[in-house]
């Protein structure tokens, strides 16, 4: 049974292994995904409206991430054959569109995103160097408005902690956004 509730935090779970195929041509896996500080594993797409908002902000937060030692990768598991724009042939034009600095990788079998628990796009899995999970929450509180000026960068804060100190905070909010499109 698929959740429909994103999970708060379960502090330490250990992130779930893969080997998946990327828009660049490469095969992606969790050590080569992961930095020497932590690993932000996203679970996006390429129609959801929530994630098309956030798009420029993913990748904006992605490289500050990364230059603190966070590694980063998205992960696309929705069902391509009901949702035809969530294909692997667009889902290689919407990731150069949107000019994706981390590995855009696809889960065809859904098995990786069923390992992860994850429930919507798009959902946030933080993990500090040892792979413990450490957050589980929104990007902010915008959802899919426009970022305000007053907006806590709730996901860079948490991921930052994590590169400094190796524990995500303790409060956090649940990210909300479209459901995973299971496979009948």
């Amino acid at each position: 049974m698929v959740s429909l509730t994103t999970p708060v935090c379960d502090f330490g779970w250990q992130a779930p292994d893969f080997d998946l195929p990327g828009t660049d041509g490469r095969r992606h896996t969790l050590a080569s995904a992961k930095g020497p500080r932590g690993l932000l594993v996203m679970f996006i797409c390429n129609h959801c409206p929530y994630v098309q908002a956030v798009a420029p902000r993913l990748v904006t937060d992605s490289r500050r991430l990364m230059s603190a030692g966070i590694g980063c990768i998205a992960i696309l598991s929705n069902d391509a054959t009901e949702y035809p724009e969530d294909s692997f042939e667009h889902m290689v034009a919407q990731g150069r569109e949107w000019a994706l600095p981390f590995p855009y990788v696809w889960d065809g079998d859904q098995t990786i995103a069923k390992a992860y628990g994850a429930v919507c796009t798009p959902d946030f899995f933080g993990f500090n160097a040892d792979l413990g999970l450490q957050y589980r929450g929104r990007l902010d509180d915008t959802g899919r408005n426009p970022p305000r000026p007053d907006s806590r960068r709730e996901l860079v804060e948490a991921m930052l902690q994590v590169a400094r100190t190796g524990q995500g905070p303790a409060e956090q909010i649940p990210s909300i956004g479209c459901s995973i499109k299971w496979k009948a």
